[in-house]
């Protein structure tokens, strides 16, 4: 009985070891050197993606209560970072018209990212806004040939971007949770079989115009979510870095027209093909020139790791950042409970780089337990 009790009283202990939270976040997310951060101190970006609660939630079926009780855990757990996808297919939110015209957004649309940025905020999440996906352009999709005929008309990405983009930047640019913006997600799969072959040079024009945008418009991080590390990277075995600043201002030629920072993401069907990329540095793929992070991954763990040993690896191989893929279980690549004990994991070696303080009076770190477990007499 005593045993058992112990084993209890110390479990607990363990969930409670980091009890506080941020009351905001602590403030706005910069880049120094090849790292990420805030006033002045490091903040490495352990967090997960929480793409939707529902398909194209944002002017569709948006659930403030789901994100409200999702995000109250993260800061105790280890999360300082999610990804989220403003529009997952767009067939909802953005006004397109049939010849791909973008008009700005529903008034729900933008109802709906006033509450989910505010309830970020006060729970002190970080959030990688990503703004479209490969599946905008996939014939499954009602929309499907609207987005195409946006992608492929430069009049059509200024409209997107006039419009939407910038509207959207100056309702939330000055809301430090917004930190970064990944302008598409895996656009791979739409130069291929899912997206009606989308040339690479166009959407290369949207992120060069984009990226523009918005270091003109805000403060905000701006970075495209990469699926496959050939699209990203030099040399043997690579296709060339689709998202260099070269490439992009072939395209659009401007100062501005840049990432901020290279967000990667990595499967185990790709350990045949490269090195696993948690267990590799950036500047082994050719892009250490500025900071780097995993923005997917599976949290079910990589090909003989657990995601714990992930997202401590990644972090001692420069990566500046995990981010598995989900922390809402929408998928079989694991959820919360895969991803709770990781990344309190890697709180409890790394607090200040999680949870970094900017201002007492805006943000407290986790409180430790200082009380020991009552023994049995």
């Amino acid at each position: 009985m005593f045993i058992q009790k112990q084993i209890v009283l110390a479990a607990a202990m363990t969930a409670a070891l980091f009890t506080g939270s941020y009351a905001d976040v602590p403030g706005r997310v910069t880049i120094s050197g090849n790292e990420f951060q805030v006033c002045g101190k490091r903040i490495w970006m352990c967090g997960a993606n929480t793409p939707w609660k529902n398909w194209n939630d944002f002017g569709g079926n948006y659930n403030a209560d789901f994100w409200d009780t999702h995000f109250e855990p993260f800061n105790a757990n280890g999360l300082n970072v999610t990804r989220v996808w403003i529009s997952c297919s767009g067939e909802v939110g953005i006004k397109i018209d049939d010849d791909g015209y973008v008009n700005g957004a529903t008034d729900a649309h933008w109802k709906d990212l006033d509450s989910y940025f505010a309830l970020a905020k006060k729970h002190g999440v970080y959030v990688m806004a990503t703004l479209i996906s490969f599946d905008h352009f996939k014939d499954k999709y009602a929309t499907f040939q609207k987005w195409r005929n946006w992608i492929n008309s430069d009049k059509n990405i200024d409209s997107y971007i006039n419009n939407y983009l910038i509207p959207f930047l100056k309702r939330y640019g000055t809301n430090e949770a917004l930190w970064s913006i990944d302008m598409t997600n895996e656009p791979e799969w739409a130069t291929e079989s899912e997206g009606g072959a989308i040339t690479w040079e166009r959407f290369q024009k949207f992120w060069a115009k984009a990226a523009k945008a918005i270091h003109e418009n805000s403060k905000v991080l701006v970075t495209v979510g990469i699926g496959v590390i050939k699209y990203n990277a030099e040399g043997i075995g690579m296709n060339g870095n689709k998202v260099s600043d070269s490439a992009l201002q072939a395209q659009f030629q401007d100062k501005n027209a840049k990432l901020d920072f290279y967000s990667t993401h990595w499967y185990p069907w790709m350990d045949r093909y490269w090195p696993q990329m948690m267990y590799s540095t950036p500047g082994f793929f050719g892009i250490g020139d500025r900071p780097c992070l995993i923005g997917e991954c599976t949290a079910n763990g990589e090909t003989g790791h657990t995601l714990a040993e992930d997202y401590e690896n990644a972090y001692k191989n420069g990566w500046q950042g995990l981010l598995p893929w989900t922390s809402d279980h929408v998928d079989d690549n694991g959820g919360w409970e895969q991803v709770q004990p990781a990344s309190l994991s890697f709180l409890k070696n790394h607090k200040e780089l999680v949870l970094p303080v900017c201002d007492a009076g805006k943000a407290s770190t986790p409180a430790e337990v200082t009380q020991t477990p009552e023994t049995e007499k």
